[in-house]
């Protein structure tokens, strides 16, 4: 597959976004069920693509911890990886050497294993991942976010004040938006929510090109790292041979689930 030398400099297009709305924030509350349903559907999620045991990172969101990740690191030990959590507390974001911790835990699980390993990231730990690529591509075999804030209006979301709180960093620093617009060289996917109450879902987009990709699923922010939907499409993800990247499938019964947000604009005043 040949490579897209672009990628890493890619600048997505600003455009004019604003925070969730409150009735979206409200509806976080549905968390709940979701985290129920990682449970109740368990027997299904067992036929979920299985992976090729290579090690897998995963990050947790903004003031999260480990613990957040359990349902998705559980699903893909279950899938047959080598699933690593990230061992550095909540996250509060990049400081306190956070980032070169992280680019030492890369290092060292690379090669403890002897091959690349894919990163995983809810939320902000998308956010870090992606940047943690950039750095690492050599190492990084692919990226998956969730409902990650990865570009547009620093303040299109309605936890900014949180992070600038917790990470001594303001959210419109400009060295912090420029690392977040930068597109790691690697296989790259996006699972956003236009239904999200925390982080507007544009800010999710990245650019979808020759290995890079945007999937719309029905979730909450805080629900997403234990939605069936969104577990079985990293699965998916995650199973396809090293250097042989292609596009998730969103034929058959995968049509009624999963959306290609930039396929269709929303019409729906909740998005907005």
């Amino acid at each position: 597959m040949k490579k897209d030398t672009k990628q890493e400099n890619y600048k997505e297009p600003e455009v004019p976004m604003r925070a969730p709305s409150a009735l979206l924030l409200a509806m976080e509350g549905r968390a709940f069920f979701e985290w129920t349903a990682f449970v109740a559907t368990w027997p299904l999620l067992t036929r979920a693509a299985k992976g090729d045991g290579h090690p897998v990172l995963v990050l947790p969101g903004l003031t999260a911890g480990d613990a957040s990740t359990w349902p998705l690191r559980r699903f893909l030990e279950s899938r047959g990886y080598a699933v690593y959590p990230w061992e550095l507390g909540l996250n509060r974001g990049p400081r306190d050497g956070v980032v070169r911790k992280l680019l030492t835990r890369i290092r060292s699980i690379q090669r403890e294993h002897g091959r690349k390993l894919s990163l995983v990231g809810w939320s902000l730990g998308g956010a870090m991942a992606r940047a943690l690529a950039v750095r690492e591509p050599q190492r990084v075999r692919s990226v998956i976010t969730l409902g990650s804030p990865l570009g547009g209006h620093p303040k299109a979301s309605n936890a900014w004040r949180l992070f600038e709180f917790v990470s001594g960093v303001r959210a419109d620093d400009p060295r912090l938006r420029a690392l977040m617009r930068r597109h790691p060289p690697v296989p790259s996917t996006s699972i956003l929510s236009k239904s999200d109450g925390i982080v507007s879902w544009p800010m999710s987009l990245i650019p979808q090109n020759g290995q890079s990709e945007n999937i719309q699923v029905s979730a909450s922010h805080f629900g997403m790292g234990a939605n069936p939907a969104v577990l079985w499409a990293i699965a998916d993800r995650l199973s396809q041979p090293e250097g042989d990247w292609n596009p998730f499938d969103r034929s058959g019964w995968r049509a009624l689930i999963y959306g290609d947000p930039r396929g269709a604009e929303s019409t729906s005043l909740l998005a907005t």
